[in-house]
């Protein structure tokens, strides 16, 4: 399933040659769209040109469709698709900013570049202003930082945010690209044939355009009626990657190992706990949250347990391993990294630590200390827990 990661299955330098091919690519295809003119980029903020916004907003659109098609159809494992995360108000100051640098340099950065390579000198002119304007901004940053990072909300999608489904929202944004793409194509010809004499009209003139909004509305109609797969129909398409885990018990650690795990300042751990409230209300561990099994379809819950940091590891408790597997398949086809499962559940808990006792005194065994470990022997049990970060694809704006 993609997407693949380029470095690990050609190696290091294999790696670079894709990123290489695939940058270069990128660069002459704006080139061709003639985003290496000032001129021409420029000419959108005047409504002359509107080639910037066509070809962008048909790129946008088109790596939608195909993101989500091929998503939807357990090609790409979307949750391994970087998305940015989002400061409301910087971001909207920024564009802003970027925007008038837009309009008075003629270039964003990206297309600087493009045009730099062309050896345009006003591309080089505003690639190295860029430059040290990027120096600066780094230099002043901490005078503002509180705003810099506020208003932040990890991987936030505008589906999230219309609190539609992704293929509704597809499609919604595939129709607002092709009305908007229409505007673009009017309003240039209006200015282009003012007082030229020549008829303006509101009929599309090239077929080609209809024929593409056709199959751009047509693949946006088949995104939203497949939609997107729920956790049950994921693990069915990616089972071979994960169930080797499950088979050999590799996500089942000991007690022993939790109990590490939990006195580990540099770890932040979650435990959720899938027995009856009723289970959960006699006995529970220390910082461990009661969760139903299908509460783990809801993305709105398992998305703060897929965006923890690098050093997150979450532990599943259940009365029987059926439904902890269970749980596990459901979390780690969302993206949760760092998943695993006490074995047994609690059933052992008491057996293990009853009778037990640090410098004499007794001890809280919702919340058993580090040095309790002292008293079993260094191979009671095998380490499973190994941290690891999640690789995202990425890209990058022009």
């Amino acid at each position: 399933m993609l997407p693949i990661d380029i470095s690990a299955e050609l190696g290091k330098y294999g790696g670079y040659a894709i990123f290489f091919l695939l940058g270069s690519g990128f660069g002459i295809a704006l080139e061709l769209a003639g985003f290496g003119d000032s001129r021409r980029l420029a000419a959108q903020f005047y409504l002359k040109d509107m080639t910037v916004l066509k070809t962008m907003f048909t790129g946008i659109i088109v790596a939608c469709l195909l993101i989500f098609l091929s998503s939807a159809i357990g090609w790409l494992d979307f949750s391994l698709i970087a998305v940015n995360q989002t400061f409301l108000w910087p971001g909207i100051v920024g564009g802003l900013i970027m925007g008038v640098g837009f309009i008075i340099g003629g270039y964003c950065p990206g297309t600087s570049i493009v045009a730099t390579a062309s050896l345009k000198l006003d591309g080089l002119s505003f690639l190295v202003g860029a430059t040290i304007g990027a120096g600066l901004f780094g230099e002043s940053l901490p005078s503002f930082e509180n705003f810099w990072n506020s208003s932040y909300t990890e991987r936030y999608l505008v589906s999230d945010w219309l609190g539609w489904s992704i293929g509704a929202t597809v499609f919604a944004v595939t129709i607002l690209a092709l009305v908007m793409f229409y505007g673009a194509e009017k309003i240039e010809e209006f200015f282009k044939n003012k007082d030229t004499g020549n008829e303006w009209t509101w009929k599309i003139k090239k077929r080609s355009y209809i024929y593409g909004a056709g199959i751009l509305i047509a693949v946006a109609a088949l995104v939203w009626s497949i939609g997107q797969p729920d956790p049950i129909r994921k693990w069915k398409i990616m089972e071979s990657k994960y169930a080797s885990q499950l088979s050999s018990k590799a996500v089942f650690i000991h007690p022993l190992e939790y109990v590490k795990t939990y006195n580990e300042a540099t770890i932040k751990l979650v435990t959720l706990d899938l027995r009856t409230s009723h289970d959960f209300e006699i006995f529970h561990l220390s910082g461990a949250e009661n969760v139903k099994l299908n509460d783990l379809l809801n993305t709105k819950v398992v998305a703060p347990l897929a965006q923890l940091p690098p050093q997150g590891v979450v532990v599943l408790i259940a009365d029987n391993d059926s439904i902890s597997v269970k749980a596990w398949k459901y979390l780690k086809v969302q993206g949760v990294l760092n998943l695993y499962i006490l074995e047994n559940g609690l059933h052992n808990w008491n057996n293990l630590f009853a009778g037990k006792t640090i410098s004499g005194k007794t001890f809280n065994l919702a919340s058993p200390p580090s040095e309790l470990l002292e008293q079993f022997p260094k191979d009671s049990y095998v380490t499973k827990i190994k941290i690891g970060s999640k690789k995202r694809a990425g890209g990058l704006c022009s």
